[in-house]
């Protein structure tokens, strides 16, 4: 039997039919989730937003603390796919662990942050670009661009998964090659400032404090989106081991590479008062044009507006293989369309395309762009600690102690619970003003999402995942 065959027998056994085309290996796994996460477009296009709230201190001590806190809950998710690989992924995982009514919850929560978080990436996006090029026609002109951006990405999504593996594969090493530019660009040609720079506090909120908290946004939106690898494990090879791989090295990766780069280009700052009365979209290009001078600082820019339409292509791959897993369990309205793949490229496109008209419909909606990545946040990281939180319960009563080959041995319950502790503050901080429209639309969906389950699929939503015995004994190597 062939590795194809054997990990289709293994999604068999938990309730599935293979069905997209399987050939993704454990570096594209990775490489996926470290796109999503790409540091060159959320530390990139919320820059101003963090150096505002923050000063050069919010941005460089709230990515260090972001990073440390995103890390439970990386390994816990982590562990939760090495157990259970499907392309349901999270919400599965609250079905098993807690019945459907958590699973219903649990996918609808991340539909929407994926939504969310696609809508932001590319109108993000949309405006580097307008103002590299200096286009004129305010928000209809950004709108128009994104449009054509999404469209770019909702094809090649429909074409095929060897096209996005191989876009994957180049992602990852653009952005590795991208820091490493901007990196060695600035910190060979600008005059830095010294070290001590990094730790000015300046804020636009009276209250630094609050300042602070509100300019983790910047990494705590980067810091989202790594789920791909679980999302993608029915088209991945050893995906009990490979997903929980990819979710947590793309972190690391990032955590480690992200800093090196915010370090370098905060300290390449020559007029931080200027910065500071700058719309937020041009701090970061105008701190690069501070840094190496106007035109070398638009090559560089340039440098990340590629990233950021990799990072695009990636988020619309993951939310469209959320969506997919979803209808084909009868969680959405036209279920039976949105869950047929294309014979000819084997991808869910109707779902591809639902995605993409829903992220352009949110685009229009919410003229905020710090309210959509804040609703991308808060949405993401509640259905990431649901099953999180289920399964920690789990554990606790002596539901689930059948683990995957990769998993967290005794210190489970405790990284568990810090990851969920830290949702919960994150969900809190992320709608408070000026991101009530965020918390609005958040609460709204919630109430929707309340009716939607009593009134048409109470009873009704019975994902066919089967949890196997969630007893028996702990398999494989601790953190393996």
């Amino acid at each position: 039997m062939s590795a194809a065959d054997a990990d289709a027998a293994e999604l068999a056994r938990l309730g599935y039919k293979q069905e997209l085309r399987r050939g993704l290996g454990p570096f594209a796994s990775f490489a996926l989730s470290f796109s999503i996460i790409s540091i060159l477009t959320g530390a990139v296009q919320l820059y101003g937003w963090g150096y505002k709230h923050g000063g050069p201190l919010g941005v460089i001590g709230g990515w260090v603390l972001v990073s440390l806190l995103t890390l439970p809950m990386a390994w816990s998710l982590a562990q939760l796919a090495s157990r259970w690989p499907t392309a349901g992924a999270l919400y599965h995982w609250a079905t098993i662990l807690g019945g459907p009514a958590w699973g219903f919850a649990t996918a609808w929560l991340n539909t929407l942050g994926q939504v969310a978080i696609t809508a932001s990436i590319d109108y993000g996006l949309a405006e580097f670009v307008c103002g590299l090029l200096d286009m004129q026609g305010g928000r209809p002109a950004v709108l128009g661009l994104f449009a054509v951006l999404l469209t770019s990405h909702a094809v090649l999504n429909h074409i095929g998964v060897r096209a996005v593996d191989l876009l994957s594969k180049v992602s990852a090493w653009y952005h590795f090659a991208g820091v490493l530019v901007v990196v060695a660009v600035v910190g060979w040609l600008a005059p830095l400032q010294p070290v001590a720079f990094l730790a000015t506090a300046h804020s636009s909120e009276p209250v630094y404090a609050m300042g602070f908290l509100l300019g983790l946004l910047q990494a705590q939106w980067t810091f989202t989106g790594y789920d791909a690898s679980a999302h993608v494990t029915e088209e991945t090879l050893d995906p009990r081991r490979a997903a929980p791989k990819g979710i947590v090295l793309s972190v690391v990766v990032s955590a480690v590479a992200g800093l090196l780069l915010l370090v370098v280009v905060t300290l390449g700052i020559r007029d931080p008062q200027a910065l500071r009365a700058m719309p937020d979209a041009q701090v970061f290009p105008a701190a690069l044009a501070q840094a190496v001078g106007p035109q070398l600082g638009r090559m560089l820019t340039l440098v990340c507006v590629g990233a950021m339409w990799f990072c695009g292509l990636g988020s619309l791959t993951s939310n469209s293989r959320m969506l997919y897993a979803f209808a084909r369990d009868g969680g959405l309205p036209g279920s039976p369309a949105l869950c047929q793949v294309s014979p000819q490229f084997g991808t869910p496109h109707n779902s591809v395309w639902a995605c993409a008209a829903a992220a352009l419909l949110l685009a229009l909606w919410a003229d905020a762009y710090a309210a959509m990545t804040a609703l991308s946040t808060i949405a993401l990281y509640a259905s990431y600690g649901l099953p999180v939180a289920l399964g920690l319960w789990a554990q606790w009563r002596g539901h689930w102690t059948e683990f995957g080959p990769w998993q967290l041995g005794r210190w489970s319950k405790a990284v568990n619970a810090v990851a969920v502790v830290w949702t919960v503050c994150v969900m809190a901080l992320f709608v408070l003003p000026p991101n009530e429209l965020a918390g609005q639309a958040f609460g709204g969906c919630l109430l929707w999402l309340g009716g939607y389950w009593w009134l048409r699929k109470r009873g009704r939503f019975a994902p066919l995942v089967q949890g196997g015995s969630a007893g028996g004994q702990p398999g494989g190597q601790p953190g393996g």
